[in-house]
Protein backbone atom coordinates (compact mmCIF):
# COMPACT_ATOMS: atom_id res chain seq x y z
CA UNK A 1 0.00 0.00 0.00
CA UNK A 2 1.36 3.44 -0.94
CA UNK A 3 2.14 5.98 1.75
CA UNK A 4 0.44 9.40 1.65
CA UNK A 5 3.61 10.87 0.19
CA UNK A 6 3.77 8.18 -2.48
CA UNK A 7 0.10 8.71 -3.33
CA UNK A 8 0.82 12.42 -3.77
CA UNK A 9 3.75 11.59 -6.03
CA UNK A 10 1.55 9.18 -7.99
CA UNK A 11 -0.93 11.95 -8.74
CA UNK A 12 1.92 14.30 -9.63
CA UNK A 13 3.46 11.72 -11.97
CA UNK A 14 0.13 11.15 -13.69
CA UNK A 15 -0.33 14.91 -14.18
CA UNK A 16 3.00 15.09 -16.00
CA UNK A 17 2.16 12.05 -18.09
CA UNK A 18 -1.14 13.69 -19.06
CA UNK A 19 0.72 16.83 -20.18
CA UNK A 20 3.10 14.72 -22.26
CA UNK A 21 0.88 11.88 -23.46
CA UNK A 22 -2.75 12.88 -22.98
CA UNK A 23 -5.17 9.98 -22.65
CA UNK A 24 -2.33 7.42 -22.62
CA UNK A 25 -1.18 8.66 -19.20
CA UNK A 26 -2.99 6.08 -17.05
CA UNK A 27 -1.82 3.21 -19.26
CA UNK A 28 1.81 4.21 -19.05
CA UNK A 29 1.67 5.00 -15.37
CA UNK A 30 1.27 1.26 -14.79
CA UNK A 31 4.59 0.69 -16.56
CA UNK A 32 6.26 3.31 -14.37
CA UNK A 33 4.82 1.72 -11.24
CA UNK A 34 6.33 -1.65 -12.25
CA UNK A 35 9.66 0.04 -12.95
CA UNK A 36 9.67 1.71 -9.51
CA UNK A 37 8.81 -1.57 -7.81
CA UNK A 38 11.58 -3.42 -9.66
CA UNK A 39 14.29 -0.89 -8.84
CA UNK A 40 13.24 0.05 -5.31
CA UNK A 41 14.21 -3.45 -4.18
CA UNK A 42 17.87 -2.59 -4.81
CA UNK A 43 19.98 -2.00 -1.70
CA UNK A 44 20.58 1.74 -2.08
CA UNK A 45 21.66 3.80 0.93
CA UNK A 46 20.94 7.42 0.03
CA UNK A 47 23.44 10.03 1.15
CA UNK A 48 22.33 13.30 2.71
CA UNK A 49 22.45 16.55 0.74
CA UNK A 50 25.83 17.86 -0.45
CA UNK A 51 28.19 19.69 1.92
CA UNK A 52 31.42 21.68 1.76
CA UNK A 53 33.21 18.32 1.61
CA UNK A 54 31.81 17.56 -1.84
CA UNK A 55 34.33 18.27 -4.61
CA UNK A 56 34.05 16.49 -7.95
CA UNK A 57 36.73 15.51 -10.45
CA UNK A 58 35.67 15.46 -14.13
CA UNK A 59 37.47 12.94 -16.34
CA UNK A 60 37.18 10.59 -19.26
CA UNK A 61 37.49 6.90 -18.44
CA UNK A 62 40.70 6.82 -20.47
CA UNK A 63 42.25 10.18 -19.60
CA UNK A 64 45.12 8.15 -18.09
CA UNK A 65 46.26 5.01 -19.90
CA UNK A 66 48.83 2.25 -19.59
CA UNK A 67 49.63 -0.73 -21.76
CA UNK A 68 47.93 -3.99 -20.94
CA UNK A 69 45.41 -2.58 -18.44
CA UNK A 70 41.81 -1.45 -18.72
CA UNK A 71 41.80 2.39 -18.53
CA UNK A 72 39.08 2.40 -15.85
CA UNK A 73 41.40 0.31 -13.66
CA UNK A 74 44.26 2.73 -14.32
CA UNK A 75 41.96 5.63 -13.47
CA UNK A 76 41.06 3.99 -10.15
CA UNK A 77 44.76 3.50 -9.38
CA UNK A 78 45.41 7.21 -9.99
CA UNK A 79 42.37 8.28 -7.97
CA UNK A 80 43.26 6.17 -4.95
CA UNK A 81 46.96 7.05 -5.06
CA UNK A 82 46.70 10.79 -5.68
CA UNK A 83 43.20 12.15 -5.00
CA UNK A 84 41.68 10.19 -2.08
CA UNK A 85 42.05 13.23 0.21
CA UNK A 86 41.37 15.78 -2.51
CA UNK A 87 38.07 14.91 -4.20
CA UNK A 88 34.97 13.14 -2.94
CA UNK A 89 33.31 12.37 -6.26
CA UNK A 90 34.23 11.56 -9.85
CA UNK A 91 32.32 12.40 -13.01
CA UNK A 92 33.36 9.75 -15.50
CA UNK A 93 32.39 11.16 -18.88
CA UNK A 94 30.43 8.79 -21.18
CA UNK A 95 31.92 5.32 -20.83
CA UNK A 96 29.44 3.55 -23.10
CA UNK A 97 30.20 2.13 -26.57
CA UNK A 98 30.08 5.08 -29.00
CA UNK A 99 30.78 6.08 -32.60
CA UNK A 100 31.66 9.79 -32.44
CA UNK A 101 31.85 13.00 -30.38
CA UNK A 102 34.25 11.42 -27.86
CA UNK A 103 31.52 9.37 -26.21
CA UNK A 104 28.44 11.53 -26.70
CA UNK A 105 27.10 9.46 -29.59
CA UNK A 106 26.13 6.38 -27.58
CA UNK A 107 25.56 2.99 -29.21
CA UNK A 108 24.26 1.19 -26.11
CA UNK A 109 23.27 2.96 -22.89
CA UNK A 110 23.48 -0.23 -20.86
CA UNK A 111 27.01 -1.35 -21.71
CA UNK A 112 30.55 -0.22 -20.87
CA UNK A 113 32.87 0.41 -23.81
CA UNK A 114 35.06 -2.73 -23.74
CA UNK A 115 38.07 -0.57 -24.59
CA UNK A 116 37.60 1.11 -21.19
CA UNK A 117 36.72 -1.88 -19.02
CA UNK A 118 33.55 -3.36 -17.59
CA UNK A 119 30.82 -2.64 -15.04
CA UNK A 120 32.94 -4.16 -12.27
CA UNK A 121 35.62 -1.52 -12.92
CA UNK A 122 33.01 1.23 -12.52
CA UNK A 123 31.60 -0.40 -9.40
CA UNK A 124 35.12 -0.63 -7.92
CA UNK A 125 35.58 3.14 -8.31
CA UNK A 126 32.17 3.61 -6.68
CA UNK A 127 33.51 1.80 -3.61
CA UNK A 128 35.84 4.75 -2.94
CA UNK A 129 34.13 7.75 -4.55
CA UNK A 130 30.67 9.06 -5.31
CA UNK A 131 30.12 8.91 -9.06
CA UNK A 132 28.38 10.97 -11.70
CA UNK A 133 27.24 9.23 -14.89
CA UNK A 134 26.19 10.92 -18.11
CA UNK A 135 22.61 10.49 -19.23
CA UNK A 136 23.08 11.26 -22.93
CA UNK A 137 19.37 10.97 -23.57
CA UNK A 138 18.69 13.70 -26.13
CA UNK A 139 20.22 11.60 -28.89
CA UNK A 140 21.74 8.21 -29.71
CA UNK A 141 24.21 6.91 -32.30
CA UNK A 142 22.92 6.04 -35.75
CA UNK A 143 24.74 2.70 -35.27
CA UNK A 144 22.63 1.84 -32.22
CA UNK A 145 20.23 -1.10 -32.22
CA UNK A 146 17.45 1.42 -31.68
CA UNK A 147 18.10 3.41 -34.85
CA UNK A 148 19.08 0.45 -37.01
CA UNK A 149 15.84 -1.23 -35.92
CA UNK A 150 13.92 1.90 -36.83
CA UNK A 151 15.52 2.02 -40.29
CA UNK A 152 14.43 -1.60 -40.85
CA UNK A 153 10.87 -0.99 -39.61
CA UNK A 154 11.33 -3.07 -36.46
CA UNK A 155 8.08 -2.55 -34.55
CA UNK A 156 10.00 -2.28 -31.25
CA UNK A 157 11.52 1.01 -32.41
CA UNK A 158 8.57 2.52 -34.23
CA UNK A 159 8.32 6.26 -33.41
CA UNK A 160 11.59 6.18 -31.43
CA UNK A 161 12.89 9.01 -33.62
CA UNK A 162 11.56 12.27 -35.06
CA UNK A 163 10.54 12.32 -38.70
CA UNK A 164 10.29 15.82 -40.17
CA UNK A 165 9.12 17.54 -43.33
CA UNK A 166 12.12 19.37 -44.85
CA UNK A 167 9.80 21.85 -46.60
CA UNK A 168 8.73 23.43 -43.29
CA UNK A 169 10.36 26.50 -41.72
CA UNK A 170 12.86 25.57 -38.99
CA UNK A 171 14.56 28.96 -38.78
CA UNK A 172 13.48 29.53 -35.16
CA UNK A 173 15.10 26.32 -33.94
CA UNK A 174 18.16 26.91 -31.74
CA UNK A 175 21.24 25.52 -33.46
CA UNK A 176 24.26 24.66 -31.27
CA UNK A 177 26.40 23.75 -34.26
CA UNK A 178 26.66 24.97 -37.85
CA UNK A 179 25.35 21.64 -39.22
CA UNK A 180 22.05 20.61 -40.89
CA UNK A 181 19.13 20.14 -38.50
CA UNK A 182 17.55 17.35 -40.58
CA UNK A 183 19.38 14.39 -42.12
CA UNK A 184 17.93 12.14 -44.87
CA UNK A 185 18.16 8.40 -44.19
CA UNK A 186 17.23 5.45 -46.40
CA UNK A 187 14.68 3.31 -44.52
CA UNK A 188 12.79 0.17 -45.53
CA UNK A 189 9.90 2.53 -46.27
CA UNK A 190 11.92 5.00 -48.35
CA UNK A 191 13.83 8.22 -47.64
CA UNK A 192 12.92 9.94 -44.38
CA UNK A 193 14.30 13.16 -42.94
CA UNK A 194 15.26 12.68 -39.29
CA UNK A 195 15.92 15.32 -36.63
CA UNK A 196 19.66 15.49 -35.81
CA UNK A 197 20.37 18.50 -33.60
CA UNK A 198 24.08 17.87 -33.08
CA UNK A 199 25.29 15.76 -36.02
CA UNK A 200 24.16 13.11 -38.51
CA UNK A 201 25.56 10.49 -36.11
CA UNK A 202 23.52 11.78 -33.16
CA UNK A 203 19.87 10.97 -33.79
CA UNK A 204 17.42 12.86 -31.58
CA UNK A 205 15.18 10.59 -29.52
CA UNK A 206 11.42 11.04 -29.68
CA UNK A 207 10.09 11.58 -26.16
CA UNK A 208 6.59 12.04 -27.60
CA UNK A 209 6.58 8.24 -27.63
CA UNK A 210 5.86 7.12 -24.03
CA UNK A 211 7.66 3.82 -24.65
CA UNK A 212 10.85 5.85 -25.08
CA UNK A 213 10.21 7.58 -21.75
CA UNK A 214 9.76 4.23 -19.95
CA UNK A 215 12.95 2.83 -21.48
CA UNK A 216 14.98 5.89 -20.49
CA UNK A 217 13.60 5.84 -16.93
CA UNK A 218 14.65 2.20 -16.61
CA UNK A 219 18.16 3.03 -17.86
CA UNK A 220 18.53 5.90 -15.37
CA UNK A 221 17.46 3.63 -12.56
CA UNK A 222 20.07 1.10 -13.66
CA UNK A 223 22.71 3.84 -13.43
CA UNK A 224 21.64 4.67 -9.86
CA UNK A 225 21.88 1.00 -8.88
CA UNK A 226 25.43 0.92 -10.28
CA UNK A 227 26.73 3.75 -8.11
CA UNK A 228 25.64 6.96 -9.82
CA UNK A 229 24.83 9.36 -6.97
CA UNK A 230 24.76 12.17 -9.56
CA UNK A 231 23.15 12.02 -13.02
CA UNK A 232 24.24 14.58 -15.59
CA UNK A 233 21.40 15.24 -18.03
CA UNK A 234 23.33 16.09 -21.18
CA UNK A 235 21.95 18.65 -23.67
CA UNK A 236 18.64 18.42 -21.85
CA UNK A 237 17.23 21.73 -23.10
CA UNK A 238 16.71 20.28 -26.61
CA UNK A 239 14.54 17.34 -25.52
CA UNK A 240 11.11 18.27 -26.93
CA UNK A 241 10.48 19.38 -30.51
CA UNK A 242 7.70 21.72 -31.57
CA UNK A 243 7.87 23.28 -35.05
CA UNK A 244 7.53 27.06 -34.96
CA UNK A 245 9.41 27.38 -31.67
CA UNK A 246 13.08 27.45 -30.66
CA UNK A 247 12.63 23.84 -29.43
CA UNK A 248 14.51 24.89 -26.30
CA UNK A 249 13.31 24.94 -22.67
CA UNK A 250 9.76 23.98 -23.62
CA UNK A 251 7.15 23.21 -20.96
CA UNK A 252 7.28 19.54 -21.94
CA UNK A 253 11.05 19.43 -21.45
CA UNK A 254 10.69 20.69 -17.89
CA UNK A 255 7.90 18.16 -17.32
CA UNK A 256 10.22 15.33 -18.42
CA UNK A 257 12.90 16.37 -15.92
CA UNK A 258 10.33 16.68 -13.12
CA UNK A 259 9.02 13.24 -14.02
CA UNK A 260 12.54 11.76 -13.92
CA UNK A 261 13.11 13.31 -10.49
CA UNK A 262 9.85 12.02 -9.03
CA UNK A 263 10.42 8.49 -10.29
CA UNK A 264 14.00 8.43 -8.95
CA UNK A 265 12.87 9.75 -5.57
CA UNK A 266 10.70 6.64 -5.27
CA UNK A 267 13.05 4.07 -6.81
CA UNK A 268 16.55 5.47 -6.09
CA UNK A 269 16.27 8.10 -3.34
CA UNK A 270 19.28 10.37 -2.93
CA UNK A 271 20.02 10.54 -6.66
CA UNK A 272 20.92 14.11 -7.66
CA UNK A 273 20.02 15.42 -11.13
CA UNK A 274 22.35 17.98 -12.73
CA UNK A 275 21.16 19.68 -15.90
CA UNK A 276 23.69 20.63 -18.56
CA UNK A 277 22.31 23.63 -20.44
CA UNK A 278 24.94 25.93 -21.96
CA UNK A 279 22.57 28.88 -22.29
CA UNK A 280 22.04 32.36 -20.77
CA UNK A 281 21.68 32.36 -16.99
CA UNK A 282 17.92 32.97 -16.77
CA UNK A 283 17.16 29.95 -18.95
CA UNK A 284 19.76 27.88 -17.11
CA UNK A 285 18.31 28.37 -13.63
CA UNK A 286 14.80 27.66 -14.88
CA UNK A 287 15.76 24.00 -14.49
CA UNK A 288 15.60 24.38 -10.71
CA UNK A 289 11.82 24.50 -11.18
CA UNK A 290 10.31 25.76 -7.94
CA UNK A 291 13.46 24.73 -6.06
CA UNK A 292 12.08 21.35 -4.98
CA UNK A 293 10.54 19.67 -8.01
CA UNK A 294 13.10 19.65 -10.85
CA UNK A 295 16.91 19.46 -11.05
CA UNK A 296 18.78 19.65 -7.75
CA UNK A 297 21.76 21.26 -9.47
CA UNK A 298 22.44 23.26 -12.62
CA UNK A 299 25.78 23.90 -14.28
CA UNK A 300 27.00 27.43 -13.60
CA UNK A 301 28.00 28.24 -17.18
CA UNK A 302 28.73 32.00 -16.84
CA UNK A 303 31.48 31.32 -14.27
CA UNK A 304 34.19 30.02 -16.68
CA UNK A 305 34.10 32.90 -19.21
CA UNK A 306 33.57 35.63 -16.60
CA UNK A 307 36.42 34.39 -14.43
CA UNK A 308 38.67 34.22 -17.48
CA UNK A 309 37.59 37.71 -18.56
CA UNK A 310 38.45 39.05 -15.09
CA UNK A 311 42.04 37.84 -15.35
CA UNK A 312 42.39 38.87 -18.99
CA UNK A 313 41.40 42.44 -18.08
CA UNK A 314 42.67 42.60 -14.49
CA UNK A 315 39.18 43.71 -13.48
CA UNK A 316 36.59 41.63 -11.59
CA UNK A 317 33.69 44.08 -11.89
CA UNK A 318 31.67 42.04 -14.42
CA UNK A 319 32.17 38.84 -12.44
CA UNK A 320 31.26 40.55 -9.18
CA UNK A 321 28.12 42.15 -10.58
CA UNK A 322 26.99 38.84 -12.03
CA UNK A 323 27.67 37.03 -8.74
CA UNK A 324 25.73 39.72 -6.87
CA UNK A 325 22.75 39.18 -9.18
CA UNK A 326 22.39 35.51 -8.30
CA UNK A 327 19.26 34.72 -6.36
CA UNK A 328 19.72 32.39 -3.37
CA UNK A 329 19.02 28.74 -4.08
CA UNK A 330 16.73 26.68 -1.87
CA UNK A 331 18.04 24.29 0.77
CA UNK A 332 17.46 21.46 -1.73
CA UNK A 333 19.25 22.99 -4.75
CA UNK A 334 22.70 24.28 -5.59
CA UNK A 335 24.94 25.33 -8.45
CA UNK A 336 27.48 23.00 -10.00
CA UNK A 337 30.51 25.21 -10.58
CA UNK A 338 33.43 24.62 -12.91
CA UNK A 339 36.01 26.56 -14.91
CA UNK A 340 37.15 23.93 -17.36
CA UNK A 341 35.64 20.76 -18.79
CA UNK A 342 35.87 18.36 -21.71
CA UNK A 343 34.09 21.03 -23.77
CA UNK A 344 35.27 24.55 -24.52
CA UNK A 345 34.60 27.75 -22.57
CA UNK A 346 31.05 28.62 -23.59
CA UNK A 347 30.33 32.15 -24.78
CA UNK A 348 26.52 32.07 -24.90
CA UNK A 349 26.23 32.49 -21.10
CA UNK A 350 27.91 35.90 -21.42
CA UNK A 351 24.98 37.25 -23.42
CA UNK A 352 23.62 40.33 -21.70
CA UNK A 353 26.75 40.52 -19.52
CA UNK A 354 29.62 41.21 -21.92
CA UNK A 355 29.47 43.53 -24.92
CA UNK A 356 30.31 42.32 -28.42
CA UNK A 357 33.64 44.15 -28.13
CA UNK A 358 34.43 42.41 -24.85
CA UNK A 359 33.57 39.02 -26.34
CA UNK A 360 35.82 39.72 -29.29
CA UNK A 361 38.59 40.68 -26.87
CA UNK A 362 38.27 37.21 -25.30
CA UNK A 363 38.35 35.61 -28.74
CA UNK A 364 41.50 37.54 -29.66
CA UNK A 365 43.21 36.64 -26.38
CA UNK A 366 42.33 32.97 -26.87
CA UNK A 367 43.87 32.93 -30.34
CA UNK A 368 46.97 34.79 -29.07
CA UNK A 369 47.44 32.04 -26.45
CA UNK A 370 47.27 29.27 -29.03
CA UNK A 371 43.58 28.45 -28.68
CA UNK A 372 40.79 27.96 -31.19
CA UNK A 373 37.23 29.24 -31.52
CA UNK A 374 34.07 27.32 -32.48
CA UNK A 375 31.08 29.16 -33.94
CA UNK A 376 27.33 28.65 -33.95
CA UNK A 377 24.90 29.30 -36.80
CA UNK A 378 22.53 32.16 -35.92
CA UNK A 379 19.92 31.07 -38.46
CA UNK A 380 20.20 34.27 -40.50
CA UNK A 381 23.39 33.48 -42.37
CA UNK A 382 25.68 34.86 -39.66
CA UNK A 383 27.78 33.06 -37.07
CA UNK A 384 28.79 33.93 -33.49
CA UNK A 385 31.49 32.55 -31.17
CA UNK A 386 29.95 29.55 -29.41
CA UNK A 387 32.92 28.46 -27.34
CA UNK A 388 36.62 29.03 -26.84
CA UNK A 389 38.62 25.86 -27.30
CA UNK A 390 41.69 26.11 -25.12
CA UNK A 391 43.16 24.57 -22.00
CA UNK A 392 42.22 26.83 -19.06
CA UNK A 393 45.82 27.24 -17.88
CA UNK A 394 46.81 28.46 -21.34
CA UNK A 395 43.71 30.65 -21.53
CA UNK A 396 44.76 32.41 -18.32
CA UNK A 397 48.42 32.81 -19.17
CA UNK A 398 50.51 32.74 -22.32
CA UNK A 399 52.35 29.40 -22.58
CA UNK A 400 55.67 31.32 -22.58
CA UNK A 401 54.97 33.15 -19.31
CA UNK A 402 57.15 32.51 -16.23
CA UNK A 403 56.16 29.46 -14.19
CA UNK A 404 55.49 31.41 -10.98
CA UNK A 405 53.07 33.70 -12.81
CA UNK A 406 51.34 30.74 -14.43
CA UNK A 407 50.90 28.89 -11.13
CA UNK A 408 49.76 31.94 -9.15
CA UNK A 409 47.25 33.08 -11.76
CA UNK A 410 45.89 29.55 -12.14
CA UNK A 411 45.51 29.13 -8.37
CA UNK A 412 43.82 32.51 -8.05
CA UNK A 413 41.23 31.62 -10.69
CA UNK A 414 40.53 28.27 -9.08
CA UNK A 415 40.29 29.84 -5.64
CA UNK A 416 37.28 31.69 -7.05
CA UNK A 417 35.89 28.33 -8.20
CA UNK A 418 36.37 26.83 -4.74
CA UNK A 419 34.87 29.86 -2.99
CA UNK A 420 31.63 30.71 -4.76
CA UNK A 421 28.30 29.26 -3.72
CA UNK A 422 27.77 25.74 -5.01
CA UNK A 423 29.67 22.48 -5.51
CA UNK A 424 32.99 22.70 -7.41
CA UNK A 425 33.80 20.43 -10.33
CA UNK A 426 37.44 20.21 -11.40
CA UNK A 427 38.49 18.91 -14.80
CA UNK A 428 41.33 16.41 -14.64
CA UNK A 429 43.52 18.48 -16.99
CA UNK A 430 43.18 21.43 -14.62
CA UNK A 431 44.05 19.38 -11.56
CA UNK A 432 47.05 18.00 -13.44
CA UNK A 433 48.24 21.32 -14.88
CA UNK A 434 47.97 20.16 -18.49
CA UNK A 435 48.43 22.49 -21.47
CA UNK A 436 47.07 22.79 -25.01
CA UNK A 437 47.14 19.44 -26.82
CA UNK A 438 47.58 20.35 -30.47
CA UNK A 439 48.23 16.81 -31.68
CA UNK A 440 44.69 15.80 -30.82
CA UNK A 441 43.25 18.65 -32.93
CA UNK A 442 45.57 17.93 -35.86
CA UNK A 443 44.75 14.21 -35.88
CA UNK A 444 40.99 14.61 -35.55
CA UNK A 445 40.09 18.05 -36.86
CA UNK A 446 38.02 18.45 -33.65
CA UNK A 447 38.70 21.71 -31.80
CA UNK A 448 37.65 20.31 -28.41
CA UNK A 449 40.46 17.74 -28.52
CA UNK A 450 42.82 20.58 -27.54
CA UNK A 451 41.78 19.89 -23.93
CA UNK A 452 41.22 16.12 -24.09
CA UNK A 453 44.73 14.67 -24.05
CA UNK A 454 45.18 11.01 -23.09
CA UNK A 455 48.05 10.79 -20.62
CA UNK A 456 50.51 7.92 -20.25
CA UNK A 457 50.37 6.73 -16.63
CA UNK A 458 54.10 6.18 -16.15
CA UNK A 459 55.01 9.54 -17.65
CA UNK A 460 52.29 11.30 -15.63
CA UNK A 461 53.29 9.74 -12.33
CA UNK A 462 56.95 10.63 -13.00
CA UNK A 463 56.00 14.26 -13.77
CA UNK A 464 53.93 14.50 -10.59
CA UNK A 465 56.94 13.43 -8.53
CA UNK A 466 59.41 15.74 -10.33
CA UNK A 467 59.96 19.51 -10.23
CA UNK A 468 57.62 20.44 -13.08
CA UNK A 469 54.84 22.92 -13.82
CA UNK A 470 52.43 20.00 -13.65
CA UNK A 471 53.55 18.92 -10.18
CA UNK A 472 53.61 22.50 -8.88
CA UNK A 473 49.99 23.06 -9.90
CA UNK A 474 48.87 19.63 -8.73
CA UNK A 475 50.38 20.00 -5.26
CA UNK A 476 49.34 23.60 -4.65
CA UNK A 477 45.85 23.10 -6.07
CA UNK A 478 45.37 19.92 -4.06
CA UNK A 479 46.42 21.64 -0.84
CA UNK A 480 43.92 24.43 -1.45
CA UNK A 481 41.10 21.96 -2.14
CA UNK A 482 41.80 20.17 1.15
CA UNK A 483 41.66 23.49 3.01
CA UNK A 484 38.34 24.28 1.39
CA UNK A 485 36.74 20.94 2.26
CA UNK A 486 37.26 21.57 5.97
CA UNK A 487 35.45 24.93 6.05
CA UNK A 488 31.75 25.02 6.98
CA UNK A 489 31.51 28.50 5.46
CA UNK A 490 31.91 26.88 2.04
CA UNK A 491 28.81 24.73 2.42
CA UNK A 492 26.80 24.85 -0.84
CA UNK A 493 23.93 26.33 1.16
CA UNK A 494 25.97 28.94 3.02
CA UNK A 495 24.96 32.52 2.18
CA UNK A 496 27.01 34.53 -0.28
CA UNK A 497 27.46 38.30 -0.21
CA UNK A 498 29.56 40.13 -2.81
CA UNK A 499 31.82 42.80 -1.32
CA UNK A 500 32.65 45.52 -3.83
CA UNK A 501 35.96 46.55 -2.26
CA UNK A 502 38.07 47.16 -5.38
CA UNK A 503 37.48 46.24 -9.03
CA UNK A 504 40.85 44.48 -9.10
CA UNK A 505 39.79 42.11 -6.34
CA UNK A 506 37.00 39.57 -6.44
CA UNK A 507 35.68 39.64 -2.89
CA UNK A 508 32.81 37.77 -1.28
CA UNK A 509 31.68 36.80 2.20
CA UNK A 510 30.32 33.31 2.84
CA UNK A 511 28.25 32.68 5.97
CA UNK A 512 27.01 29.36 7.28
CA UNK A 513 23.94 30.43 9.25
CA UNK A 514 23.62 27.07 10.99
CA UNK A 515 27.18 26.91 12.36
CA UNK A 516 28.04 30.62 12.48
CA UNK A 517 31.19 30.11 10.37
CA UNK A 518 32.14 33.11 8.23
CA UNK A 519 34.80 33.45 5.53
CA UNK A 520 35.88 36.52 3.58
CA UNK A 521 37.34 35.64 0.19
CA UNK A 522 39.78 38.01 -1.53
CA UNK A 523 41.29 37.22 -4.93
CA UNK A 524 43.49 39.74 -6.73
CA UNK A 525 42.78 39.26 -10.46
CA UNK A 526 45.33 41.91 -11.47
CA UNK A 527 49.10 42.01 -11.95
CA UNK A 528 49.56 44.86 -9.45
CA UNK A 529 49.75 45.02 -5.64
CA UNK A 530 46.46 46.11 -4.06
CA UNK A 531 46.03 47.60 -0.57
CA UNK A 532 42.55 47.17 0.91
CA UNK A 533 40.58 48.26 3.93
CA UNK A 534 38.28 45.27 4.39
CA UNK A 535 36.73 45.98 7.78
CA UNK A 536 37.21 42.32 8.71
CA UNK A 537 39.68 40.61 11.03
CA UNK A 538 40.62 36.97 11.28
CA UNK A 539 43.09 34.32 10.13
CA UNK A 540 43.98 33.98 6.45
CA UNK A 541 44.01 30.18 6.34
CA UNK A 542 45.87 30.16 3.00
CA UNK A 543 48.83 32.23 4.17
CA UNK A 544 48.48 31.47 7.92
CA UNK A 545 48.50 35.21 8.63
CA UNK A 546 46.45 37.19 11.13
CA UNK A 547 44.52 39.96 9.39
CA UNK A 548 43.25 43.10 11.13
CA UNK A 549 41.07 45.20 8.80
CA UNK A 550 43.81 46.03 6.27
CA UNK A 551 45.36 43.68 3.73
CA UNK A 552 48.01 43.90 1.04
CA UNK A 553 47.41 41.55 -1.86
CA UNK A 554 50.27 40.75 -4.18
CA UNK A 555 49.49 40.15 -7.88
CA UNK A 556 47.17 37.12 -8.18
CA UNK A 557 47.26 36.49 -4.44
CA UNK A 558 44.25 34.91 -2.71
CA UNK A 559 43.10 35.04 0.91
CA UNK A 560 40.52 33.06 2.85
CA UNK A 561 40.03 35.11 6.00
CA UNK A 562 38.23 33.06 8.64
CA UNK A 563 36.36 35.65 10.70
CA UNK A 564 36.81 35.53 14.45
CA UNK A 565 33.74 35.49 16.66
Amino acid sequence: MMSTTSLEKRESIIQKLELLYGDKAQEFYQSIEKLIEKNSSADLSPKPWVTEDDVMLITYGDSIKEDGKAPLQTLREFLVKYTKDTVSAVHILPFYPYTSDDGFSVVDYREIDPQLGCWKDVNDIADDFDLMFDAVINHISKSSEWFQGYLNSDERYKDFFIEADPSLDYSKVTRPRALPLLTPFETSEGIKHIWTTFSDDQIDINFKNPKVMIEILDILNMYAVNGSRFLRLDAIGFMWKKVGTTCMHLEETHAIIKLIREVLELSAPGTILITETNVPHKDNISYFGNGYDEAQMVYQFPLPPLTLFSFQTGNARKLSEWAASLEPTTDATSFFNFLSSHDGIGMRPTEGILSEEEKQFMVDQTIAHGGLVSYKDNGDGTKSPYELNINYLDALTHPDAEQDVRVNKFLAAHTILLSVIGVPGIYIHSLLGSQNYYQGVEESGINRRINREKLNKEELFAELEADTLRSAIFKEFGARIKLRRAQKAFSPNAKQEVLFLDDRVFSIKRTNVETGDEMVVLVNVSNVTVNLETGYSGLDIIGSEEIVNTVTLQPYQSMWIKIKE
